[in-house]
């Protein structure tokens, strides 16, 4: 591969570096490099103020050693960090290089709808070789993450991080803090992997069971597996896109990096969960140390000390680490089907490594991960494509980590979990964990309900919500300027699908009340019930699955929220 001139340069400079090379890597944004002392030390560069500049162009960049044609943004990916301040106001001019249009959503953020940076549906996109200025004021605090909603170019780079202090005191004190974004890098085109999974949905998938596993008892009985292919569904097939094809990176960086984050015994450090990848959702733990979660998609909740929690992409987790010990920490974000690992080290010197755990035998969904496991029922004619058979049972308290049917799933944490897998003593993060720190800032009724149906046909790999792909789909989901409405996702389909809704934080209905959790973005699993309430604000938003292939293949639509007639707009 030819390479340009820029990128041949900037190997030379990193081979005349020798081992100092990682000591800066010019690829990297400064938060990013590979050992990091934190966000707050003073010599850490960050994109800050009021008017900020971002230049989105091609490049080629390395990738756990390896060049890859990647698109970047102020030619690093991950893109800078934006470190923000709540209350402030912003202007944030973006120069398109590209020969095609690009666009930057800011994921989380409460912005105008026109500044939301959905092409078609809140602004008209940037076209190629010219220039958009966003203008918005910071309203809120906390972990969020920006990208681009153009084509391929996020998962081809186009992603980055954004923090945004509180205006007075954060109510989770700490003494240092690291971002951590997790992302899955493909040296194989997207478009490409698009047309595998199309010509065949389990391309990727290379842990199928086996005739010697069903003999040694590690796959299903041939009786499982007999109903499994009548409803024409595998088991294994967690991940459409697996280790196979992806790398997964910690801040742009491959495991043999071994990415960096200080800290001295003793200190209260808080780590910023990005998931930032395209198709992966993570098991993050860290191996000795007990995290308490302390704010999720950027609100802050009641602290919950945990063992791991799973998130999906689109979410953010942060949690505070207390390591007392004067040694290294494994970070493992392990991916949810087990076919590979990012991994990073918290440790107080540069240079430490600490034991890197074996990874977990890949799960196999049973009736139960399905929501189809009801005693009585012949289940050999089911079949998920079919929305009769999704749980129809409400939302409520009462949600317990492992759940029998009829099941709503919001305290399942995730899948391959389940007690039995972890062992009695790990605590695994379920969203009825969270509780909101400060009360909902509405706490009226829901005045109407929603219902969504999340629909798809593996065989063909289209995706869809209420069995139409979001070009069939001619009306929007409407709903009025203030309206307090709730909305019910209900999951058809053998795939979890983690659901964002641009521009607003919905509260999710676990039993919490006045402080149920706000989140942007929410996991719901196969077989799964998912019940959230939420305040329209005015303006078009999309409403999509942050899984990259499902969005584009369809599981997308717009909301569309007008005025109270005889009202302003």
């Amino acid at each position: 591969m030819e390479l340009p001139d820029l990128t041949r340069r900037r190997i030379l400079q990193g081979a005349g570096l020798g081992a100092g090379a990682l000591l800066l890597d010019p690829w990297l944004p400064a938060w990013a490099q590979p050992v990091s002392a934190g966000l707050q030390t003073d010599s850490l560069p960050t994109l800050s103020g009021e008017d900020i500049r971002l230049r989105v162009a091609r490049d080629t960049l390395m990738v756990d050693g390896k060049p890859a044609r990647m698109i970047s943004i102020n030619g690093t990916v991950p893109a800078p960090l934006l470190r923000l301040k709540q209350g402030q106001k912003l202007r944030l001019t973006v120069e398109n290089t590209l020969d095609e249009d690009t666009s930057l959503h800011w994921h989380g953020l409460i912005v105008p709808f026109q500044m939301d940076g959905v092409p078609g549906v809140s602004f008209p996109g940037i076209k190629a070789g010219s220039t958009f200025t966003y203008e918005f004021p910071i309203e809120q605090a906390g972990t969020y993450w920006y990208h681009s909603h153009s084509g391929f170019q996020e998962w081809m780079g186009q992603y980055g991080p954004i923090v945004i202090d509180p205006a007075g005191a954060d109510p989770a004190p700490y003494d240092r803090d690291h971002v951590i974004l997790l992302s899955d890098h493909s040296f194989t085109h997207p478009a490409r992997i698009l047309r595998n999974l199309k010509v065949e949905p389990g391309y990727y998938n290379f842990q199928r069971q086996t005739l010697a596993g069903m003999l040694a008892g590690k796959d299903q009985r041939l009786p499982d597996r007999a109903a499994w292919g009548r409803m024409r569904m595998d088991p294994t097939d967690i991940s459409d896109v697996t280790g196979v094809v992806l790398n997964y990176l910690v801040n742009g960086h491959g495991p043999k990096t071994n990415w960096t984050a200080l800290f001295a015994p003793g200190e209260r450090v808080r780590l910023r969960f990005i998931n930032g990848s395209a198709m992966t959702a993570f098991n993050v733990r860290i191996p000795g140390l007990k995290m308490s979660v302390v704010a999720a998609d950027g609100q802050d909740v009641r602290p919950v000390a945990v063992d791991e929690f799973q998130f999906s992409p689109g979410e953010t987790y942060d949690v505070i680490v207390t390591p007392g010990e004067d040694r290294a920490f494994t970070i493992v974000g392990e991916t949810v089907d087990r076919s590979g690992m990012a991994l990073a080290t918290l440790a107080p010197r540069a240079g430490m490594r600490a034991p890197v755990p074996v990874r977990r035998k890949r799960p196999v969904l049973t009736m139960k991960d399905m929501g189809m496991d009801m005693p009585g029922h012949d289940m050999s004619g089911m079949s998920m494509r079919d929305g009769t058979l999704a749980p129809q049972v409400k939302l409520g308290p009462g949600v317990d980590m492992i759940n029998p049917m009829p099941m709503d799933r919001t305290g399942d944490p995730g899948i391959g979990l389940d007690a039995a897998y972890v062992g009695p003593d790990h605590k695994v993060l379920v969203y009825k964990d969270l509780i909101a720190l400060e009360p909902n800032p509405d706490l009226r009724a829901a005045e109407r309900e929603i219902e969504v149906h999340l629909t798809g046909a593996m065989d063909r790999y289209m995706w869809s919500m209420d069995g139409k792909t979001m070009s069939e789909a001619h009306d929007p989901i409407p709903m009025r300027a203030g309206e307090r409405v709730r909305v019910t996702l209900i999951n058809d389909t053998m795939m979890a699908h983690p659901i964002h809704l641009h521009g607003h934080f919905f509260e999710l209905v676990t039993g919490h009340g006045a402080h149920s959790p706000r989140k942007h973005t929410v996991n719901v699993l196969p077989g799964g019930k998912v019940s959230w309430d939420v305040t329209a604000i005015g303006g078009d938003w999309a409403f999509h699955c942050h899984m990259f292939l499902h969005m584009l293949m369809g599981m997308m639509r717009v909301v569309q929220v007008r005025p109270v007639p005889g009202e302003a707009a």
